[in-house]
Order: structure tokens, then C-alpha cells, then sequence
């Protein structure tokens, strides 16, 4: 079988460096599943597919470091039992087929919204690594997945029975770490604290839920076996005790103080901002969000510590990695651009910082940058293209006209919208 060899002309490159600019007058030459060479426009083309761009902007694929596969991010008017949902489609071998299927499908949605490369930090059984085997193999169509698999949690803990498991005690803990890693993972994630929903009075959310001990012996377990260890945190005493313990990546994050930024620092940890969730809860009106007077003041108040621990960590120079936590309610797996316009938004950087964040920072602190997240000669070929230049409006991430992954080329890219979403959160860009 012959190599694909493209040629990408007449695009205006924007590489994925911190410092990118626009870039005319090159053709980037793709063969097989790398980017051979970036060359002048002149370049002989002879035994290439040209594929003109006519103009239009090219970038590296988007790196979605916060992603639950298994979840749609539609909206619901009451809360569903998923530990029972999930105990359902395991429970023979059809229904697991089917949930393994509809994980596929939305893997492909992140693919077709120009997202070539997901973490997953939490899911159901073995589902995240088996599709991140069956994508590189190529008998799926997908971005490529950093897989963790079902999260640690606690009884009662955040998402326990549903893409967590349940850990009762230590020896749990490291018996739970010995089954992930015989499905061979690329990180172990844990639920350290509650979440909006979890919390029950006001003022409460990302309490603590798993014991100290527990956190610990799960850290240098990991760490032992060569795992990096991602943490579910909201609240400040969360990640102060996360870190304190070993965590290597805060998701979500709260207000730190002096303390917590000299442990990131210590630590060498990083923090995966998650700004989306928490804004439907924060500052929907409640009639759409059906949230109620309680979950709606945790949500501005996990919202707020989030945009704190951002701020925090940029002044302090503690690495940030971006992710928008699909599967929340109004997170769905297409919308992963709305994050890089809260990010400059509530955050306050500029455009070029955050497409930087979601290219080859994401991919840096996700150690996969020699292989993706900045168009260079050597990388593999994950591109998209739009018809607008980004770094002066990201809303034109929203619809990419073509993307690339490893090689293979999808032309016309198209996702399924959810109106509702679209309608309500339109009003916050």
C-alpha cells in the first residue's frame, strides 16, 4: 500500500509556539502520518495530493485535556441515576457493546470539532483504553486518547458507581491500582473531593472526600508503577492536601493561598482549568439550568475559585493545561473551542495564549509533545484549518472546514449541534 502524500498550499500557518504568528507563502508536505517538511511555496509538488487552502488559517489539531467519553454533555431537567445507568450497560454483553459503540461515536464528535487529541479522566470499565488501542490501529475514526479509565473514588465520594470506582480503605486502593494498570492506562486519576452537585448545603462544595491516607498510598503506588496521578480538587483545602500528597495535575482547582502556590511549585505540579462545567450552575438563570438555590451558589462559587486558581498560577508561572470537562450538563464534545474563549475571557489572556495552551502546552504537560501540538517537521500530521484567523477571534474555532489526524484527512468535518446548548450558551461568549 502506497503512502498518502499531501501538500497543503496557500494556507497561513499558525505553528502552536507560545509566541505564533501568522505565517503566508509555505507548503506543508505530509506523508504518511508526518509532516515531512514545511518548504517554500515554490516547492515541486510532483507525486503530492495538492490541497489548496485558499487562504484560509492552519494550525495544530486542539488537545482537550479534560474529557469523560462516556458523557453527551445534554442537558436534563433532573439529575440521572448514572451508577444504576452504568451497572445497567455492563451487565451483559449487548448492552456493553452499545455503550462501548455510543463512546466511539462521541470520540468521533471531538475528531470532527477539530480536536485531535482527548485525556480521559474517568470512564466506564475498560472502554478508554480499548478505544484508544482500536483509533491507533485505525479500526476507529477518533483523536488520539490519553486514557485513564474509571477514576478512584470513594463510598459517596465524586462519581462513585459510575466512572469512578469505590475505594473503602488503603488496600483497596492498591488493589484497585493493580486491576487499572493490567489495562494498561496512561494515568491514574482520583476523586479527592466533592463536586457542586455532591455538596448539600450552601458554601460546601469540593469538600473532602477521600481520606488522606488514601491519597498518599495512591500516589506512590502510581508513581512506583511510572503513572502520573490527576486529581479531582474544588475546594482549596483539596488541593492543598492533593499536593501535599502527590498529585501531579489539580482538575478544576479553588482559590489557593501562599501555601498551595509554593507546593505546585515543589511538586512540579500542574493544573488543568476547567472553566466550563461550573458556568451553566454559576450563571445560568435557574429556570434553564434547574439547578437549585444551593447548587447555584456553590456553582459561582466553585466558578469563581477556578478563575482564581487560573489567575494564581499564571502570575506564579505554575503550568496551566486547558480541558472543558465534557459530559457535565451543556458540555458537550464539540464545544472544546468555548474554553479558549472563557479562558481569555475570565482569565484574562490573550487569544494567541490560549490557542497556545490548547496546542502545544496542552501537549507538553501531557508529554506527548514530540509527537504533537505545533506544526514542525518531524510531528505527526494533526492540523486543522479555518476559514478565519483565530488570534483575533476564536469563535471561528467553532466550525473547522478540515481536519487532520495522524495523516488521515477528513475534508468536510461535520458535528451534530444541540440547539439548546448553542442557544443558551451563546449568550457568554
Amino acid at each position: 500500500m502506497n503512502n498518502m502524500k499531501y501538500a497543503l498550499k496557500n494556507g497561513i500557518i499558525l505553528d502552536g509556539t507560545k509566541d505564533m504568528k501568522p505565517i503566508s507563502h509555505k507548503i506543508i508536505l505530509i506523508e504518511d502520518t508526518e509532516i515531512m517538511d514545511i518548504v517554500d511555496e515554490d516547492y515541486d509538488t510532483t507525486g503530492f495530493e495538492v490541497i489548496d487552502l485558499y487562504g484560509r488559517y492552519v494550525m495544530p489539531g486542539l488537545i482537550n485535556m479534560h474529557v469523560h467519553i462516556p458523557g453527551s454533555g445534554k442537558p436534563k431537567k433532573k439529575e440521572t441515576d448514572l451508577p444504576k445507568l452504568v451497572g445497567f450497560l455492563l451487565s451483559n454483553p449487548i448492552t456493553r457493546k452499545i455503550a462501548y459503540e455510543l463512546c466511539a461515536s462521541y470520540a468521533k464528535v471531538e475528531l470532527m470539532s477539530g480536536v485531535t487529541t482527548i485525556r480521559s479522566v474517568g470512564g466506564i470499565s475498560s472502554f478508554d483504553t480499548e478505544l484508544r488501542d482500536a483509533i491507533h490501529e485505525k479500526k476507529k475514526l477518533g483523536p488520539r486518547i490519553i486514557a485513564s479509565n474509571e477514576a478512584i473514588s470513594v463510598p459517596g465520594g465524586h462519581m462513585a458507581g459510575s466512572v469512578a470506582i469505590e475505594a473503602h480503605n488503603v488496600e483497596e486502593v492498591k488493589q484497585y491500582i493493580s486491576e487499572l494498570v493490567k489495562q494498561k492506562p496512561d494515568l491514574i486519576k482520583l476523586m479527592i473531593t466533592g463536586g457542586v452537585l455532591d455538596a448539600k448545603e450552601k458554601g460546601t462544595p469540593g469538600e473532602m472526600k477521600m481520606p488522606v491516607e488514601m491519597i498518599k498510598v495512591a500516589c506512590e503506588e502510581a508513581h512506583k508503577l511510572g503513572y502520573l496521578v490527576a486529581a479531582h480538587v474544588e475546594s482549596t483545602e483539596g488541593v492543598r492536601i492533593a499536593l501535599e500528597n502527590g498529585v501531579d495535575s489539580i482538575e478544576h482547582g479553588a482559590k489557593p493561598d501562599e501555601e498551595i502556590i509554593r507546593l505546585f511549585k515543589e511538586k512540579n505540579a500542574f493544573l488543568c482549568t476547567t472553566l466550563s462545567p461550573a458556568l451553566p450552575y454559576a450563571l445560568f438563570d435557574r429556570s434553564v439550568s434547574h439547578a437549585s438555590e444551593i447548587e447555584q451558589y456553590n456553582g459561582e462559587m466553585v466558578f469563581n475559585g477556578i478563575i482564581d486558581c487560573a489567575k494564581a498560577a499564571l502570575e506564579n508561572d505554575i503550568p496551566i493545561a486547558l480541558g472543558n470537562d465534557v459530559g457535565c450538563p451543556y458540555i458537550t464534545h464539540y464545544d472544546f473551542w468555548r474554553e479558549l474563549v472563557y479562558f481569555t475571557k475570565y482569565v484574562g489572556v490573550s487569544n494567541q495564549y490560549a490557542l497556545y495552551t490548547a496546542t502545544l502546552r496542552n501537549a507538553e504537560l501531557a508529554g506527548i509533545s514530540e509527537l504533537t501540538g505545533s506544526i514542525e517537521k518531524g510531528k505527526e500530521a494533526d492540523l486543522i484549518v479555518t476559514s478565519g484567523n483565530p488570534l483575533e477571534d476564536l469563535t471561528v474555532l467553532r466550525d473547522v472546514k478540515m481536519v487532520m489526524a495522524r495523516g488521515t484527512l477528513i475534508k468536510e468535518p461535520k458535528v451534530n449541534r444541540m440547539k439548546e446548548c448553542d442557544e443558551q450558551l451563546d449568550k457568554f461568549l
